[in-house]
């Protein structure tokens, strides 16, 4: 490695590849993005074959910015020519008078605000729809044909090679040990030498808290280790991706699934498990608990899904208070700029690799990101409630 770069990214997963490619797009030259691990590795969150990607969200916040995240998604596969979002349909679930239902509510509003169309369905609708689906006659549901499956790992390899080709470097095995920055320059102190440049670009997920001290900056960021889980139907073409949606339950706990893609089975999760972590104290090994938690699940309502389990894997979530992302410049810090996923950025990557090489190259950008900033009270205020279920 060379010792003074224009640009350096820290951390080359989902958001990383995807703000070094759009640097590279947007004209600058001379950059590196230094990994602590192996490029595509398993350990933070942008493995495994699939993600929802989806216009219906529970704030105007998310769905200001989907448009073009599809677009978004849609330009980088016409240029690499690699299929990245494949469409099933959006459902959203939840018992009628129940908080849930509320949740589907505000998904409408939003909805309505971007002019994104979508269907109200009672039980028997859906269970017509899809017989796949046993449930109770006071549930109802919400569907949004545009709903489906980003593939996350084809996304960040290709993110990788369409930066390589535009020139830019990749230093994997290399751990970032401190960070400082004056007007002109940043000073990166690595396991394998000190570098320079003139901007640096923050993607380091739930590694972030190494990193605040240097930076000067007291962020609240909460941990939790979470889990999927794969599970080998018999009944493959019931729940193939031209017949069965991905899915949301807006239940007491919530619970979001995939049709067949990746592996042969279905994927099932539950958000917020509540088991939180370190970042040096986080599992690889999946909890038996938990993966027989979702199968009851699946029992319940999806019993033709039900199979052996054939994988689980552990991830990590990064969240701030209001578990919203954090993009925009470092407070006191003008070289630096960061982007912070909050455990649900995958689908907005690529949008998140411009909307960072908007900042880093223009100090500004044109998508709306006003709730995001940095310097939001949910980071500066030690008395911010947590609130760590996306609801309104």
């Amino acid at each position: 490695m060379d010792e003074t770069y224009e640009h350096i990214v820290i951390g080359a997963g989902a958001l990383g590849s995807a703000a070094a490619y759009w640097l590279a797009k947007s004209g600058a030259s001379n950059i590196l993005v230094l990994e602590q691990f192996e490029l595509g590795h398993s350990r933070g969150a942008s493995e495994d074959h699939s993600r929802i990607i989806r216009h219906s969200y529970h704030s105007t916040n998310y769905t200001a910015l989907t448009h073009a995240m599809f677009d978004t998604w849609r330009e980088l596969a016409e240029e690499s020519g690699v299929p990245l979002v494949h469409t099933t349909g959006g459902l959203d679930l939840a018992v009628a008078g129940s908080p849930g239902e509320v949740e589907l509510t505000n998904y409408r509003a939003s909805l309505d605000a971007i002019k994104v169309g979508y269907e109200d369905l009672t039980a028997p609708e859906i269970r017509r729809r899809w017989p796949q689906w046993h449930l109770d006659d006071d549930v109802v549901g919400m569907f949004q044909p545009d709903g489906g499956i980003l593939d996350i790992r084809k996304a960040g390899a290709v993110h990788v090679a369409l930066a390589r080709a535009r020139g830019v470097q990749f230093a994997p095995h290399t751990t970032v040990r401190g960070l400082t920055s004056d007007e002109n320059k940043v000073t990166v102190v690595t396991d394998r030498g000190t570098l320079t440049a003139r901007n640096v670009v923050v993607c380091v997920a739930s590694w972030i808290a190494k990193l605040l001290p240097d930076l000067g900056l007291s962020w609240r960021m909460t941990l939790t280790q979470e889990q999927v889980s794969y599970f080998a139907t018999p009944n493959l073409r019931d729940f193939a991706p031209d017949r069965f949606p991905i899915w949301i339950w807006h239940g007491e706990e919530l619970f979001y699934g995939f049709p067949v893609y990746g592996e042969v089975a279905v994927k099932l999760a539950r958000d917020m498990s509540g088991r939180f972590i370190t970042v040096d104290g986080r599992s690889y090994d999946p909890d038996p608990a938990e993966t027989a938690h979702c199968e009851r699940f699946l029992r319940d309502h999806l019993p033709g899904a039900v199979g052996p389990e054939l994988i689980s894997k552990t991830c990590v979530y990064d969240m701030p208070p209001d578990r919203d992302f954090i993009l925009g410049r470092v407070p006191g810090h003008p070289r630096l700029t960061i982007g912070l996923g909050a455990g649900h950025a995958a689908k907005f990557a690529s949008l998140i690799g411009r909307i960072l090489s908007d900042i880093t190259l223009r100090d500004t950008t044109d998508f709306p990101i006003e709730a995001f900033r940095p310097d939001r009270p949910a980071l500066t205020d030690p008395d911010y409630p947590f609130a760590f279920r996306l609801v309104s």
